[in-house]
């Protein structure tokens, strides 16, 4: 495969340059989560945080609806999300487990099955 080709993998979204540019706003809105203060500023109102990273309609729905897999599609990077994730109390098997159809616990059963070893 050619470095400039990209692969079709179900259940997962490419994080390049456009995605990067595209999700900007919302993975640093993510990255703010780190604080205690950011985080207090959120849940007190989630609409005007979004305004201060200058989210798109989009995100904004997306965040309002706590869709992870619809911020995926909007530029969100995993790691950055992870942050957002953890307000919402999701952890990375949570979102691994969105990301694939399956449930939580067939989730943690494939990694196991695959060898990732104890989850």
């Amino acid at each position: 495969m050619a470095t400039n080709e990209k692969r079709d993998i179900p259940g997962t979204y490419l994080f390049d340059s456009t995605m990067a540019k595209k999700g900007y706003g919302l993975n640093k809105m993510c990255f703010s989560f780190n604080n205690q203060e950011a985080r207090d500023e959120f849940n007190a109102d989630p609409d005007a945080y979004c305004d201060k990273f200058n989210l798109t309609e989009a995100q904004k729905k997306a965040i309002k609806e706590k869709d992870i897999i619809a911020m995926l599609r909007e530029g969100g990077s995993i790691y950055y999300l992870a942050k957002y994730a953890g307000l919402l109390k999701l952890n990375m098997q949570d979102i691994g487990a969105l990301q694939t159809g399956m449930s939580v616990e067939e989730f943690k059963d494939m990694l196991v099955k695959n060898g990732r070893g104890e989850v």
